[in-house]
């Protein structure tokens, strides 16, 4: 019993196993991206463009058509089957009549795109009934950059429905995904500033230590003179120092070496004999 329970737990597994392969052959698990809309005509530029509304795929955006008398709502989706309509990148919903109409396909795209807004078209939608000489129905999706949001709510532009042909309806949608990198870059100017902030820093933190020192070498201490000055033995020797290395590094002669440095006893040098103006004289 206990090999045969176990057989069919192993079966089972694998029927599952099998059934996840089957879904994920056929499309119900792939991936949604922007390549899954398809261009009226294959270009480079206008694939980019889509590549930069990457982060809204697979979602639904609705909206709600207050302006009109009608109720309608729309719902639009990047790409994907928007409201589970086939192909249907937008869809009109109907709620009095009950009814879904196509306003426009994925499968029939265009995308045009500035530095900070991107406007996406698709067209191939259901036939009006009565509007436009019955043309095709067509929606425009006007997608501008605002930093301030991930994602703003669709909103419903117009329906531009009162003339014989090119009709279309216009969908506004705001997001941070089409707003331009901001590259970090220092400008002459703001150099300038910064080197006049660390100049004035520096000055004044100069300034607190004179009159701070100052007042301590004078008021606790008791000093006077040039003694006031704060560490005054120290910035002496200082100076000698660096009066020491400049003359070590800016003069080109060598100086004579004293005795010593040498090594010499000062005691074996002796003073030159003085010349004497006697033997010069005449006997």
């Amino acid at each position: 019993m206990k090999v045969f329970s176990s057989c069919r737990g192993i079966s089972f597994l694998m029927w599952i196993m099998a059934f996840h392969l089957v879904l994920s052959v056929s499309g119900v698990y792939s991936v949604k991206s922007t390549k899954d809309c398809k261009l009226l005509s294959h270009s480079p530029l206008q694939q980019k463009v889509l590549e930069r509304l990457e982060p809204l795929v697979g979602k639904n955006f609705t909206a709600e058509d207050k302006a009109s008398n009608e109720s309608y709502t729309y719902v639009f989706q990047l790409c994907g089957d928007a409201g589970g309509a086939p192909n249907a990148g937008v869809i009109q919903v109907d709620k009095k009549a009950q009814k879904t109409t196509v306003i426009g396909k994925y499968t029939h795209t265009q995308a045009i795109g500035g530095s900070d807004w991107v406007m996406l078209i698709y067209t191939n939608g259901e036939k009006y009934d009565a509007h436009c000489n019955k043309e095709e129905r067509k929606a425009i999706i006007m997608i501008s950059c605002d930093r301030n949001v991930k994602v703003s709510k669709l909103e419903v532009g117009l329906e531009e429905r009162e003339k014989e042909e090119n009709c279309f309806y216009l969908f506004e949608l705001d997001t941070s995904s089409v707003c331009p990198v901001i590259e970090s870059k220092l400008s002459t100017g703001s150099i300038i500033s910064t080197g006049s902030i660390i100049l004035i820093i520096g000055f004044s933190l100069l300034a607190v230590y004179l009159v701070g020192g100052f007042l301590y070498q004078r008021v606790i201490v008791g000093a006077k003179g040039v003694e006031q000055f704060p560490n005054y033995a120290f910035w002496v020797e200082f100076g000698n120092l660096a009066a020491d290395g400049c003359d070590f590094v800016c003069r080109s002669r060598k100086r004579e070496e004293s005795p010593a440095y040498r090594g010499e006893a000062t005691d074996n040098l002796q003073e030159e004999p003085e010349e004497r103006d006697d033997q010069l004289l005449p006997m």
